[in-house]
């Protein structure tokens, strides 16, 4: 078969033959009709994740969608999605013309969305969507603020949050087509995040954009605009910390935090049991075939999979880029 391979830390894949997965027990063979490039993705890839450095080679795709070859006979012949733990332990992932996953991280999938639609929202759509309802408990007619909300976990937060009832949303991003794709997910207003900005200037145009002090903060940034987001926060309000591709850390002031009876928690999606994933991304799914939530994405064939990582890395990709074999 062909698959994007790893070959060495840090480097894009390249397209090799390598020998067909054998399914084993408890497991299913997918043959694979999309896989999406995420962020963890890069992150295993490079090595530098908290997992450890992956063996190499290995394939990397730590989700995918497609139609099951060998398994129980309920799943035979069912489309599905599904979780890979590849990069983070040993085995292969989704970017390839097969895959092999455990029974336990499969979901059917009978919503009428596209594969790569599907692909596109996977893991990063259920961090967004769990992120508010399951560890914020955003309750209707909350505000919410979303940082990086022009990236597939800001663009579903965005419009999760109107779903889940919030009264206004904010959306803050740093580029223009990011502030453009939080606009086009339904955003009330967007600040543009600005290099350099102290994070109590920040912290301010924060406040006048939500018209007061926010509840819900969903936060894949850190560094200043977490920071920020920390003295924004409204009595009761909760900061969800998913990331931190602006900096290593969040600044809290335990006076701010506790005379606030604020919170400032943190989220993984490892953390969810495999039923709870299927739930949301079920959910999520659902919204997206009755054309209530969409996210920016941009199809390439598994052939320019180093074309697709490079995008990815340098924020030059339209949307999350998915892989089709």
């Amino acid at each position: 078969m062909r698959a994007a391979t790893v070959t060495a830390h840090g480097a894009h894949p390249e397209v090799l033959e390598r020998p067909d997965p054998v399914a084993g027990d408890g497991e299913v063979l997918v043959a694979v009709t999309a896989a999406a490039i995420t962020p963890l993705d890069l992150l295993c890839a490079g090595g530098r994740s908290y997992f450890g450095a992956p063996a190499l080679p290995y394939v990397p795709g730590v989700q995918g969608v497609g139609v099951v070859r060998e398994g129980p006979n309920g799943l035979v012949g069912r489309r599905v999605w599904f979780a890979s733990p590849a990069g983070m332990a040993p085995g292969d992932g989704g970017m390839a013309d097969l895959a092999v996953a455990a029974e336990g991280s499969v979901m059917a999938v009978d919503a009428d969305v596209p594969d790569p639609v599907v692909a596109a929202l996977g893991l990063s759509a259920v961090a967004a969507w769990e992120v508010l309802e399951g560890r914020a408990r955003l309750a209707a007619g909350e505000s919410v603020l979303v940082l990086g909300a022009g990236g597939v976990v800001g663009q579903v937060a965005v419009q999760a949050a109107r779903l889940l009832g919030a009264r206004r949303v904010v959306a803050a991003a740093r580029s223009e087509r990011a502030r453009e794709a939080a606009v086009a997910s339904g955003a009330d207003v967007v600040v543009p995040l600005v290099d350099g900005e102290d994070a109590a200037d920040l912290t301010s145009r924060l406040v006048e954009a939500a018209e007061g002090p926010i509840d819900v903060v969903v936060d894949p940034l850190a560094g200043v605009p977490g920071t920020a987001a920390v003295g924004a926060l409204a009595d009761g309000g909760r900061l969800v910390n998913l990331g931190s591709s602006a900096g290593p850390a969040v600044t809290v002031d335990s006076a701010t935090v506790r005379s606030r009876s604020a919170a400032v928690l943190g989220y993984t999606n490892n953390a969810l049991t495999p039923q709870r994933r299927a739930e949301v991304l079920r959910t999520v799914v659902d919204h997206a075939a009755a054309g209530r939530l969409h996210v920016t994405h941009e199809v390439l064939p598994l052939d320019r999979v180093a074309d697709g990582w490079r995008a990815t890395a340098d924020g030059s990709a339209a949307g999350r880029v998915v892989l089709v074999p």
